[in-house]
This record gives structure tokens, C-alpha cells and sequence, in this order.
């Protein structure tokens, strides 16, 4: 061990470790937790385009007034990072199980927070401030959330299995989507415009927190991962997990972010940027998006684990090679694709959002596998939630730009690009640093 080990009483006992976790509950636990997360997330994305530039951000000019959404939009991805750091500083000491039931709280505080909040016309330039504030509540709690997720799932895999195990709280993206962008869809065919801005759009935030009570019902009732336990019995905790990472495992962090780097790329152009591109230059109303992306989502969550199992058969490395490829070939099409009529609009959604499951369901394990079990919550989360920087956080902002400036072709050229640099970073990294 390092000198940053330190000494910790043993205070669990192995007849802690003798309440084993059935792989039911161990993947309903993880998989529910990542649903949550991430429909709070998505719920935020959609009205970051349908109602906050309308209510936090009143414009004469409607682009700015996005462009000024997708600024709050953003704030979220650069909170991840720190509550990777801080949520993953005791999920390495503590333990799993105790940090991901405090990173569901904060999201769901967060969240059922803006929910709450005065407009524009009420409390003035606070509203967007205090927006802002809550933005970055969901950005350290999604940043904590995702990495104990998938170490809940991965360290209670038996042997061959670790991909598919990893694959469940991946699933959480597609189901939260599709629970998000549904109940936008229910509202938006029941409630007037009106009554929608006046107070129909609180609700998704506000009944986030029936979600959060389940969540947390569920994670109470599970036990601590047994590598984790053999690493609390053989007392190889570290002081300052974080601190490791950037003293050995330096290489890990700069290739599983850029490695990750497309992955988010495409799945906030597919979603957030097409949602606002569709609904404000493509002549589509909120409901017939919102129909086109839910079909694309279908296949994003049915192509997780198709990965998942070819991953474990052939290697994650190679599957991840592979479904790069795809993604830059699909950049290329992106743009016509996406402004060629409804049946275009159509197969730009499941072919985008099928690449994206295909790359979705085997990148947590990846990100996971090149490091060791005293740091691996803070390991797998940092290089996930910078990956989420780069890749997620000005996405729909420069896509905007991009289209704006130049043509819609320029935005799958730009997803082309962060393709290129996934692939370089894939073939710099070993079988064994993304197969573990």
C-alpha cells in the first residue's frame, strides 16, 4: 500500500458481510437510483427548452433567450466533477451504500426545489439565479450518483458477468428519459398553453419526489458491495481517494474522459439540441418531437443490453471501437438526416440513439476496470463527470452556434470530430485498461 493508507478499525464484522445481496435486488437498486437521477435530469433539459427561456429568461430575441437556458443547462455537467470528488471521497471510505442514498437526496432536494420557484416576473434576475443554484444541487448529486451505481451493480457480479451487471444502471438513462418526455407529452396534451407556463410545467419537478421516497426505500434495504467489505477487513481505505487517483492513475483519468467524450456528444444532440432545433426552425410542435425522440429512446434503452451481452462475449474494447466508428459515419448524415422531413426526423432518432445504447451500455464498466477498489467510486465518477464537461455540457450551446452560423450539416461534423477523438483515445488504451 501507499503511504496515503490509512489504518481503519474493523468495525463491520464478517457477519456483516453473511447478508448477501440477491442479484434482484442488487440490480433493481441500482437501476432505480440511476432512473430517478436521470429523469430529474432530463426533466430539467426539456424545459430548459420549452419553459425556461419563456419564464427565467424573458427575450425580445428568442435565441438569445435559449442560448441564456442552455447557460443554466450547462452549469449542471461542471457541478458533476465536485460532487464526483466529494460523493466519491466517502462512497471509497464509508462505503456505497451510505453515499448513494446521500447523492438520491441531493438531487431530489434539487429538484423538487425548482419546481418551487418564483419566475422572472415575480422575484426578477433571482429567479435565474436561484435556478442556476438548483442546476448545480442536480449536478453534484447526478456526479455521486452514476459511479456508486455502477460499482453496486459491478462488484456484486460474479466472474464474466461484469458487463451486464453494469448494463442495469445504464438503463436508467432511457427509462428516466422516456418517464420525463412522457409526462411532458401527457401535460402538453392536457393542459392549455397557458395553464402548461402558468404552473403545469412545476409538476414533473414537484412529484419527482414520489420517485426519490422509492429510491430511497429500496437502497435502505440493501447491503455494502463484498469487494468493498474485503477492502474495509484488509483496511486498504485510503485517506484521500481523490489524491491517489491524481498520483497513479493519471493515464486512467485522461483516457476513460475522452474515451466517454462521444458518448455524451451524441446523446445531448440527439435529445437536448433536436428537441430545440425540431420544435424552433423545423416547423415540429412539442408533441410531435417529443413522440420522434421517446421512439428513438426505445431503441437507446434496447441496444444496452445487446452491448452488454456482445461486450462480455467479444471484449468492451471492441464493441466500443465498433460503435465509434458508427457514430462518426452517422455525423456525417446527421443533418440531413434530421431536416428531411418526418421520416427522416424519425430515422435520425433510432439510428442515433440505437448507436448511443450501443455505446452507453459497456462505457461504465470501462470506465470502472482500470482501477482499484480503495479509489474506484472516485476513479470511475471523476473520469465519467469530466467526460460529461467535454462532451455534454456546452453540447447543445455550440450545436446551437454551429447550425445558426453555418448549416445544420456542421453540427454532425462536430459529432464526427468528438468521434475521432474517442476512437484515438480506444486504440491508446490496453484490452486490460478498458476490459479490466
Amino acid at each position: 500500500m501507499s503511504d496515503t493508507s490509512m489504518t481503519v478499525s474493523p468495525t463491520a464484522t464478517h457477519s456483516t458481510t453473511s447478508a448477501v445481496n440477491s442479484p434482484a435486488r442488487v440490480l433493481f437498486a441500482s437501476l432505480v437510483g440511476t432512473t430517478i437521477e436521470f429523469f430529474d435530469f432530463y426533466v430539467y433539459a426539456t424545459a430548459a427548452v420549452i419553459v425556461f427561456p419563456h419564464l427565467f429568461f424573458p427575450s425580445a430575441d428568442p435565441t438569445s433567450a435559449m442560448l441564456q437556458s442552455f447557460a443554466t443547462f450547462s452549469i449542471a455537467f461542471f457541478a458533476r466533477p465536485f460532487g464526483a470528488v466529494v460523493f466519491g471521497h466517502f462512497g471509497d471510505k464509508v462505503g456505497r451504500k451510505a453515499t448513494l442514498v446521500a447523492a438520491l437526496m441531493t438531487m431530489g432536494v434539487s429538484t423538487v426545489a425548482i419546481g418551487l420557484l418564483p419566475t422572472y416576473a415575480t422575484i426578477g434576475v433571482w429567479a435565474p439565479l436561484l435556478l442556476a443554484l438548483c442546476r448545480f444541487g442536480q449536478g453534484l448529486g447526478l456526479g455521486g450518483e452514476w459511479g456508486g451505481a455502477v460499482l453496486l451493480a459491478t462488484e456484486n457480479a460474479p466472474p464474466g458477468k461484469r458487463t451486464w451487471y453494469a448494463m442495469f444502471p445504464q438503463l436508467g438513462a432511457p427509462i428516466g428519459f422516456i418517464l420525463s418526455a412522457g409526462t411532458f407529452l401527457v401535460l402538453g396534451e392536457t393542459l392549455s398553453n397557458e395553464d402548461f407556463l402558468a404552473w403545469g410545467w412545476r409538476l414533473p419537478f414537484i412529484l419527482s419526489v414520489l420517485l426519490v421516497v422509492i429510491g430511497l426505500y429500496v437502497r435502505l434495504k440493501i447491503t455494502e458491495t463484498p469487494e468493498f467489505q474485503k477492502a474495509i477487513d484488509k483496511h486498504e481505505r485510503v485517506q484521500v481517494p481523490i489524491t491517489q487517483i491524481l498520483k497513479s492513475h493519471k493515464r486512467s483519468l485522461m483516457l476513460g474522459t475522452f474515451v466517454a467524450l462521444a458518448t455524451f456528444v451524441l446523446f445531448y444532440l440527439m435529445t437536448v439540441f433536436a428537441l430545440s432545433w425540431g420544435t424552433a426552425k423545423l416547423g415540429y410542435s412539442r408533441e410531435q418531437f417529443l413522440v420522434i425522440q421517446m421512439t428513438g429512446v426505445v431503441f437507446f434503452g434496447l441496444m444496452i443490453p445487446v452491448s452488454g451481452i456482445l461486450s462480455d462475449r467479444y471484449g468492451r474494447r471492441l464493441m466500443l471501437v465498433l460503435t465509434t466508428i458508427g457514430i462518426g459515419i452517422f455525423g456525417i448524415f446527421m443533418g440531413p438526416m434530421l431536416a428531411g422531413g418526418l421520416a427522416g426526423a424519425f430515422a435520425c432518432s433510432i439510428i442515433g440513439l440505437g448507436l448511443m445504447g450501443m455505446t452507453y451500455g459497456p462505457i461504465g464498466a470501462a470506465l470502472a476496470a482500470p482501477f482499484p477498489t480503495s479509489v474506484r467510486y472516485t476513479g470511475a465518477s471523476m473520469t465519467f463527470n469530466l467526460a460529461s464537461i467535454f462532451g455534454a455540457s456546452l453540447a447543445p450551446y455550440i450545436a446551437t452556434w454551429l447550425a445558426t452560423t453555418y448549416s445544420l450539416n456542421y453540427v454532425g461534423y462536430y459529432l464526427a470530430a468528438a468521434a475521432v477523438i474517442t476512437l484515438v483515445c480506444l486504440l491508446l488504451s490496453s484490452e486490460d485498461e478498458v476490459s479490466g
